[in-house]
């Protein structure tokens, strides 16, 4: 610790620094900022002192104040022949403390404060939330295990299982309210970019037997025989969630896009309101493209080329008229480059474009068409693996038995060609034969035999290496391909959720509870991106998940706490931009208290 003064633009100032070692390099923090020097003179003046003693003297003060009275040096003493206490946990997590801070940064607190003074009841609601979105992030699983788990962290939870119910029922009741007050909160400590807008949707199974008004059987993304609930989301351009919503299973995905998107328009006070919205092929229709076209509005939205018409795709096969981006001079035709090995190899990764016009029923737009050779051997290769997957089905079953086909355009079966022979049964007592299917008003039966679908591979063959993209945006192709690219953000959005924070793990039968279940879930999504957002996206997800589950500390009875985990790169960068330390060899109660102060201040 030491005085410091420097010169910036003529004008000289004065802070108390720290010098500390960082990666094997000497750095400096800065502790205290007392003023420039005018601000100085002025302070001496008054006490009647040259500047020199009066710096002197505030530094004096500074050290008492902030030196730890406590020994630096302690003995803790431990004996060989005592047990530890029965049923006592001694380790205890302090990695969601880097959590707790964003949470604090976002106002959370303050809103459901707000929730609890309107319906007047007495449990605290913020001790409840707070330990969900945490528990999501560091110990995923069911309501009654999150309460358990969430005891090993080093602040004691101020409330018991039934609050956690009750709570969750309350939380829906506000639960448009709660998003958009955050979303609002969150401008303060970190860049929304909303020019930018992206969505999606995903649903989520639930095991049981028979639908609900919420829970609905529907066509899921993994074709599941069970009730469903779906979400949508939408993320900014810097790939941070705004906002979501909760559908029954059965509904089209579609039909919840306009909505949502005219409600944060209108409600989130968006800075740019002429948003363009960015999303998959699923929302490719008229009626989304008709919306976003109005008030400044724009899209870009991927469109499949199977299912473009007849028309559109003679002009997107045509060989003629290719061009590469940054290259404003020169045309080419793929069949030259497909057929020349140097030139084959020479455009590899290279992406050609081409612009076809289309139009829907209410909208004329660009078809932004790509075509690259790495992306077409990369489909070809994970069709290659999914025929030799068919063929391993079509040896492995029994012959005469049927196989379950799909069409699914992820699913291998798809490749697999059935043909059914009718075999004439005179033995009544084979009428049975598992082998077979027998015609019920008929002594006869159906054997069945599978192949490999050659023409189902041609046909995909053809579209191997193209990629279709609409829009109604007047600008540079480059960054029309860059707004499209960067969808990926939305979809590992989901894949964090689903995967990273088991959010599929509900156990919970009542709507309203179900609903407030997503809306934590959707909280730790966007606390854990404004996380890897101030780590300036350096590391994993499983990384960062897995360090700040494991950042443990022990307690040592009567002296504080010390860590039992390893110091890393990670570990001092989140120290480094929360401002606190919890890897000295030994933290004080009195200094767990500060840090505790300081967060939630």
């Amino acid at each position: 610790m030491r005085l410091r003064s420097n010169t910036n633009k003529g004008h000289k100032y004065y802070a108390i620094v720290e010098d500390y070692r960082k990666n094997g390099k000497r750095t400096t923090r800065i502790l205290d900022k007392i003023g420039n020097e005018n601000k100085v003179i002025q302070l001496s003046e008054k006490d009647n002192l040259t500047i020199n003693e009066w710096l002197s003297n505030y530094f004096e003060n500074y050290k008492n104040n902030h030196t730890d009275n406590e020994s630096t040096e302690l003995l803790i003493k431990k004996n060989t022949n005592i047990l530890i206490p029965l049923n006592k946990n001694c380790t205890f997590n302090v990695g969601y403390l880097f959590l707790e801070n964003i949470y604090y940064s976002l106002k959370i607190d303050k809103i459901v404060k707000q929730i609890s003074n309107k319906y007047k009841f007495q449990f605290d609601l913020n001790s409840v939330l707070s330990n969900l979105v945490f528990s999501r992030i560091i110990y995923p699983s069911s309501k009654l295990k999150t309460y358990e788990l969430c005891k090993n962290f080093i602040e004691t939870p101020k409330h018991n299982l039934e609050n956690i119910y009750r709570g969750l029922s309350y939380l829906n009741k506000d639960l448009d309210y709660i998003q958009k007050e955050i979303y609002k909160n969150s401008k303060s400590i970190i860049d929304r970019n909303t020019r930018l807008i992206y969505f999606d949707c995903t649903n989520y199974y639930f095991d049981i037997n028979e639908e609900t008004d919420f829970q609905k059987y529907g066509v899921g993304k993994d074709k599941k025989p069970k009730p469903l609930v779906g979400m949508g989301l939408f993320m900014d351009g810097n790939g941070l969630p705004i906002a979501m919503n909760l559908y029954p299973g059965n509904e089209n995905e579609t039909k919840h896009l306009i909505p949502l998107q005219t409600q944060i328009n209108e409600e989130y006070e968006l800075e740019n309101k002429e948003t363009i919205i960015c999303t998959d092929a699923a929302m490719c229709t008229d009626e989304i493209k008709k919306y976003n076209i109005k008030d400044g509005r724009a899209f870009v939205i991927t469109q499949s080329i199977k299912k473009l018409k007849e028309e559109y795709k003679e002009k997107v096969f045509d060989d003629e008229n290719w061009r590469i981006i940054d290259d404003k001079y020169n045309v080419y035709k793929l069949s030259d480059i497909l057929n020349d090995d140097d030139k084959y190899n020479h455009y590899y990764d290279t992406i050609f474009y081409k612009i076809v016009q289309t139009e829907t029923a209410h909208v004329k737009q660009d078809l932004i068409v790509t075509f690259q050779i790495k992306y077409k051997e990369y489909l070809k290769k994970v069709r290659d693996g999914q025929v030799e997957r068919a063929k391993k089905k079509i040896q492995s079953t029994e012959k005469g038995m049927k196989i379950k086909l799909t069409t699914n355009q992820n699913d291998y079966r798809r490749l697999i060609k059935e043909e059914v022979k009718e075999v004439k049964n005179n033995n009544k007592k084979n009428k049975d034969n598992s082998n077979s299917l027998n015609d019920n008003n008929t002594n006869n039966k159906f054997e069945y035999s599978y192949s490999i679908d050659n023409s189902v591979i041609e046909a995909e063959e053809k579209y191997d290496g193209y990629y279709g993209v609409t829009t109604n945006i007047n600008t540079d192709i480059s960054e029309i391909l860059k707004i499209s690219k960067n969808r990926w953000e939305i979809e590992e959005s989901f894949r964090i959720l689903k995967t990273d924070f088991d959010s599929g793990t509900v156990y919970l039968s009542r709507e309203d509870r179900i609903k407030s279940h997503f809306l934590t879930c959707f909280i730790s999504l966007l606390i854990y991106r404004i996380l890897e957002n101030k780590l300036d996206y350096k590391y994993t997800n499983t990384k960062i998940i897995e360090t700040i589950r494991n950042m443990n500390v022990y307690e040592e009875k009567d002296s504080g706490y010390s860590p039992a985990y390893t110091r890393t790169d990670l570990t001092d960068d989140l120290h480094e931009k929360f401002g606190f330390r919890t890897d000295f060899e030994i933290i004080s109660y009195k200094k767990f208290e500060e840090i505790f102060k300081q967060i939630k201040e």
